[in-house]
C-alpha cells in the first residue's frame, strides 16, 4: 500500500509540475542552390527567348497603329508612347543584333551593356536590372537636391523686363526681406515665377547646376555647356507635349505603371507614394505649366528642391524656393 501511495503522490506531483521552458528555435533558411553554368546558360536563353517573343508582339502592335495612323484616325497617348517605344527597341536591334552575328562577339556582350546600359530593347531588361536603374536615378536626384539647395545666385532677372514688372518684383522681395510672406498672394507669385524663362533659365545658370539638371531629369551629361541646353530643352519639349496629352485625356485615365512613368519623368516623387498622392502632385504640375504658365524648367528646379520631402502642395514647394533666393538675387 505504501508503494502504491508513493507512486500515486509521484504521478500527482509530475501532473502539478510545469514543464521546464523550452528555447524556441527558429528555423534555418535552406541554403539556395548554386545554378550550374548550364543551368545559367538556359536560364539567359529563355530569358532572351521571351524578350523577343514579347518584341515580337509588340511590332505586331504597333504595325497596327501605323495602320491606323495611315487611315487618318489620331492615336491616344498610351497608343503613341506604344509605337514611340517599340520603335526605339527596333532601332536599338542592330546594334545588338552585330553580337549575334558575329562568331564569339556575345562574350563581349555583358562589358557593351556596362558601358551602354540603354543598348538592348527594353523587352529585354530583366526586373533586376530595372530595379537598380530606378535605384540609381533615385539616388542621383537626392544629390541633386542637395545641389540645387546648396547653390547660390542660380538666377539673373532678365534685362528687358517692364517697369511695372520691375516694381511688382521688387515689392515681392521687399515682402520676403521683411518676413512679410504671408502677405504674398498667389497671383504675385505666378507673375513673378513667370519671370523666369526656360532659355532664361538655362542661359544664367552655372555649369555645376546645368549637369545637376541633367542627371535629374535622367540625361547623361556629357558634352559643352551649349549641348547641354540644347538636350535639356528637347526634352522639357517632349515633356510638354505630354502634358498636353495627359491634360486632355485625364489623369485619372492613366494606369498606376502609367502614372508612376509619368511622374518619374519628371522629376515628382514616385518611391514610397501612393497613386492618389501621385495623381494629385500630377495634377498640381499640370495646373502650373499649363494653365498658370509657370516654366516648366522651373517647375523641375522646385521638384529637385523639395525631392525627399512632404509638401501639402506644388504652390507652397514654388513659394518657398522664390522665398529663399540670396540677397545676391535681388541685386
Amino acid at each position: 500500500r505504501d508503494d502504491v501511495e508513493s507512486r500515486g503522490l509521484g504521478d500527482v506531483y509530475k501532473r502539478q509540475t510545469p514543464p521546464a521552458p523550452t528555447t524556441p528555435t527558429t528555423p534555418t533558411p535552406p541554403a539556395e542552390k548554386k545554378l550550374t553554368i548550364m543551368e545559367k546558360i538556359k536560364h539567359e536563353a529563355k530569358h532572351y527567348w521571351d524578350g523577343t517573343k514579347l518584341l515580337g508582339l509588340e511590332i505586331k502592335i504597333s504595325s497596327k497603329l501605323l495602320v491606323k495612323i495611315a487611315t487618318g484616325y489620331e492615336l491616344t497617348r498610351r497608343e503613341y508612347r506604344q509605337l514611340q517605344r517599340t520603335i526605339s527597341d527596333v532601332l536599338r536591334l542592330f546594334p545588338f543584333a552585330m553580337f549575334v552575328l558575329i562568331p564569339f562577339a556575345e562574350l563581349l556582350l555583358p562589358f557593351a551593356i556596362k558601358l551602354f546600359p540603354n543598348l538592348l530593347p527594353s523587352t529585354y531588361e530583366s526586373k533586376l536590372d530595372k530595379e537598380k536603374k530606378l535605384n540609381i536615378l533615385r539616388n542621383s536626384r537626392l544629390k541633386v537636391s542637395e545641389v540645387i539647395r546648396s547653390s547660390k545666385s542660380l538666377l539673373k532677372l532678365p534685362s528687358n523686363i517692364t517697369e511695372e514688372q520691375r516694381q511688382d518684383f521688387k515689392d515681392f522681395y521687399n515682402k520676403i526681406k521683411s518676413s512679410d510672406q504671408k502677405s504674398i498672394d498667389r497671383n504675385q507669385l505666378f507673375r513673378v515665377a513667370k519671370l523666369f524663362k526656360d532659355d532664361l533659365i538655362l542661359d544664367n545658370i552655372s555649369r555645376p547646376v546645368l549637369i545637376a539638371i541633367a542627371r535629374y531629369i535622367n540625361l547623361k551629361p556629357f558634352g559643352t555647356d551649349q549641348i547641354l541646353r540644347y538636350r535639356i530643352r528637347h526634352k522639357m519639349l517632349k515633356i510638354k507635349s505630354d502634358d498636353k496629352l495627359i491634360d486632355y485625356e485625364g489623369v485619372d485615365s492613366l494606369t498606376v505603371p502609367e502614372l508612376q512613368i509619368a511622374c518619374a519623368s519628371r522629376g515628382i516623387r514616385v518611391h514610397t507614394a501612393t497613386p492618389d498622392q501621385m495623381r494629385r502632385w500630377l495634377q498640381y504640375w499640370l495646373d502650373l505649366t499649363l494653365r498658370e504658365k509657370v516654366p516648366s524648367t522651373l517647375c523641375i528646379m522646385v521638384n529637385a528642391y523639395f525631392y525627399g520631402d512632404v509638401y501639402t502642395s506644388q504652390y507652397d514647394a514654388l513659394k518657398a524656393v522664390l522665398c529663399s533666393l540670396p540677397e545676391e538675387f535681388y541685386h
